[in-house]
């Protein structure tokens, strides 16, 4: 897998120690979560064995440098930044959201836009106005035609939001001490209009530590950082859990009008951002954010039929290659063609043949495991590569079903798809 660039060291004075490694996201598994009350307000999340020796020292500052947060603010009375956060029926997850955002020294404002939820949100968010001054709630009405629900729910926040930056992230997000602050930093040292990090997955259930890692793992092979970050390169890529835009780039690109209909809203939105000049910067988001994307497999096989097809590029070649890539019944059948043809010409017995399956079956083990300790992942889960490769693959032809068929569902809505 490419290792993504390290960045170089800086100095923030104000900035808690942060450390993030060189994967998309980081998974916590509920087995590593066992630390008591006092460790866990001295450590957002435990390190793994290994993580003090690839540590990026773009996560090591001290100081910042003196050009900082006051140029980001703009000269009238707005709010430095203004967090956007969609919600239909986030019962499960949308207090811890908005409470992490709103201790966000640097968020003056926490805009949630209920969206016709159905369960106890509402009534949540009714609770949580009383005790969270920054919180504003928005209702959001019928859906207007040709909109998606998250497009057209932030969209709504960003028209009422008074910051020089929006901050886009989800229900199910939680976001760690500094993390605003980190972006502004960010912003700062990289002079990027956009600034997005992958959070780490929160998975608990064996589908999830069977599905997610794999998925992540793949999409590293897609999404670069250091092609992403480089203004050379056409590549773009950002992760809807925390993206932070300014505000006036935003309103440039035409904001989420302009991209209404799309499902991969972050990634279409990353690229406009780059295709008319804007630099990016996207990065691993430990310590950072957190999130459980999926709390049932259901909702999980849902979510990644809608959008797995179209991340790895949405087209019949990509699907193929993807496919001989992962499928150890493809490495299964090379090794049969090898042992076929020395056998005819050498007489090798069937011995030989089982030895070469075998050696396929540890080979794909041992590549697996390899690419979890190269990306922070417990290496418990290798346990999982033989179910994680036929329930990837069974999701991504899924999802090229689904996305070639006409439509996709998410939360009770049919959209018609639009590929990237």
């Amino acid at each position: 897998m490419r290792r993504f660039a390290v960045e170089r060291e800086r100095e923030i004075n104000f900035l808690l120690p942060m450390h993030a490694g060189l994967a998309l996201p980081v998974i916590r598994a509920r087995e590593q979560e066992k630390q008591s009350g006092e460790e866990r307000e001295n450590q957002a999340r435990i390190e793994f064995p290994f993580q003090s020796y690839v540590r990026a020292n773009y996560n090591k500052g001290i100081r910042q440098p003196k050009r900082t947060l006051k140029s980001l603010r703009g000269t009238g009375k707005s709010a430095l930044v203004s967090a956007i956060i969609p919600a239909r029926n986030e019962e499960a997850s949308i207090a811890r959201a908005v409470e992490s955002v709103a201790l966000q020294a640097e968020v003056d404002e926490v805009i949630v836009i209920n969206d016709q939820s159905t369960d106890r949100t509402a009534a949540i968010l009714v609770e949580l106005s009383e005790r969270v001054p920054k919180l504003k709630v928005l209702t959001m009405g019928e859906l207007p035609i040709g909109w998606t629900g998250k497009n057209y729910a932030v969209s709504i926040g960003a028209a009422a939001a008074k910051g020089d930056w929006l901050l886009f992230t989800d229900a199910d997000t939680c976001h760690y001490p500094g993390a605003a602050r980190r972006a502004l930093s960010d912003a700062v040292e990289h002079d990027a209009v956009l600034v997005s990090y992958s959070p780490e997955q929160e998975v608990e259930s064996v589908w999830e530590r069977a599905l997610i890692p794999f998925v992540y793992w793949r999409l590293s092979k897609h999404y670069s950082y250091a092609r992403v970050n480089d203004r050379a390169k056409r590549d773009a890529a950002a992760n809807g859990q925390f993206l932070m835009v300014r505000r006036d780039e935003y309103d440039a690109i035409g904001g989420h009008s302009a991209i209404r209909g799309e499902i991969l809203e972050d990634l279409v939105l990353a690229k406009r951002v780059k295709q008319t000049g804007g630099a990016i910067y996207f990065a691993p988001g430990f310590q950072i954010a957190s999130t459980r994307m999926y709390r049932d497999f259901r909702s999980m096989w849902q979510g990644w039929t809608k959008n797995l097809y179209p991340l790895i590029g949405g087209t019949a070649g990509s699907l193929a290659s993807e496919l001989v890539e992962v499928l150890l019944l493809f490495q299964v059948t090379m090794f049969v063609l090898l042992w076929l043809y020395l056998a005819h010409s050498y007489g090798l017995s069937m011995l030989w043949l089982l030895l070469f399956l075998l050696s396929a079956v540890v080979e794909g083990h041992l590549a697996y495991a390899l690419e979890l300790r190269r990306n922070l992942y417990p290496a418990s889960h290798i346990q999982y590569y033989s179910v994680s490769v036929c329930l990837y693959a069974a999701v991504l032809v899924a999802s090229w079903w689904r996305n070639t068929s006409g439509d996709v569902e998410w939360k009770g809505r049919t959209y018609p798809v639009r590929t990237p």
